[in-house]
């Protein structure tokens, strides 16, 4: 495709100014130079690095993840070195990938929203080079915290409400995937600007020989394609009901796959799972989104955002 008919692929979510709409999801992507022997990152709109507390977490015990079918199911609990360890081991690095041309946002994990807080002041303070924050308020496979916190339209805002004072970056809100419209709306009254939709649904995996979970938690994350098309309803549900620039999660696997979270409202999407088994997934799923909207007829993607014909 020559220069003269590349369409223009710039989106913008809630702020991040993103060359294109190809991001990663927190916690299949490491910090991003875990893949640069496969590809050039700064090739892609953004990145979000693995979820970070303001202490460190041990995370769940072994065994953490398992195929199933259609995807995978993982109980990692989490795990990370806490805000200021990842500032000092990745910081320079993701300054570099910024510069670049890729946009890094960085998830916000907490317990409670006094642990999301303090994480978020830490980020603002050690970390100048993020486009953007994501505040994960819906982990599934952490003890507490989490997953309650985004259940509820209530938790969900009070969280929000309490971050937003910290920092003047782009917040994002990592959703659970229930009571999606009345969640986003409490977000978006919040203050939150963009949501991503969704994270991975609570799950049971069952060894039949040992009769005992094939995790070590009881349930787990369940995500992969056998997610998409009900993170691709939710998503069209959360862009009918708020203004908030979304970014569409679940089962990406192919430029036709984001395309179809592009037409249900998504402003970018996350190549989450699929990057564990094909790591150079990411910009080949770019190159084919790209083709797919020049055989639209348009001149920009922004065009074909929720574009969807029901």
């Amino acid at each position: 495709m020559s220069e003269a008919t590349m369409p223009a692929m710039a989106v913008d979510l809630g702020g991040i100014k993103m060359g294109n709409p190809i991001n990663t999801a927190s916690g299949t992507y490491g910090q991003g130079w875990q893949f640069e022997g496969f590809y050039d990152v700064g090739l892609l709109g953004a990145i979000t690095t693995k979820g970070c507390s303001a202490e460190p977490w041990e995370g769940n015990p072994q065994p953490r993840m398992t195929d199933v079918f259609g995807g995978m199911m993982n109980s990692v609990g989490l795990q990370n070195p806490g805000v200021r360890s990842f500032v000092e081991e990745c910081g320079e690095y993701l300054a570099h990938l910024q510069e670049r041309g890729c946009q890094v946002i960085c998830q916000v994990a907490g317990h409670s929203v006094g642990e999301y807080v303090r994480a978020v002041e830490l980020f603002e303070e050690l970390a100048p080079w993020a486009a953007g924050l994501e505040i994960n308020i819906s982990c599934p496979n952490i003890a507490q915290g989490g997953c309650a916190m985004g259940s509820t339209p209530e938790g969900a805002s009070e969280v929000i409400a309490a971050v937003r004072p910290r920092t003047k970056r782009p917040l994002l809100v990592k959703m659970a995937p229930e009571r999606v419209v009345e969640v986003a709306r409490a977000l978006e009254a919040a203050g939150a600007d963009a949501l991503t939709v969704i994270n991975s649904i609570p799950a049971m995996a069952i060894d039949v020989h040992t009769r005992r979970s094939k995790l070590s938690r009881p349930t787990g994350g369940l995500s992969g394609p056998v997610l998409h098309n009900i993170a691709l309803r939710m998503v069209w549900e959360a862009h009918r009901a708020v203004s908030l620039p979304i970014c569409g999660v679940g089962g990406i696997t192919s430029g036709e796959d984001a395309a179809e979270f592009i037409l249900a409202g998504a402003t970018a999407v996350s190549v989450g799972s699929q990057n564990l088994f094909e790591p150079a997934s990411a910009p080949r799923i770019l190159d084919e989104l790209v083709d797919w909207v020049a055989s639209q007829g348009v001149r920009d993607v922004n065009e074909l955002i929720g574009a969807v014909e029901c």
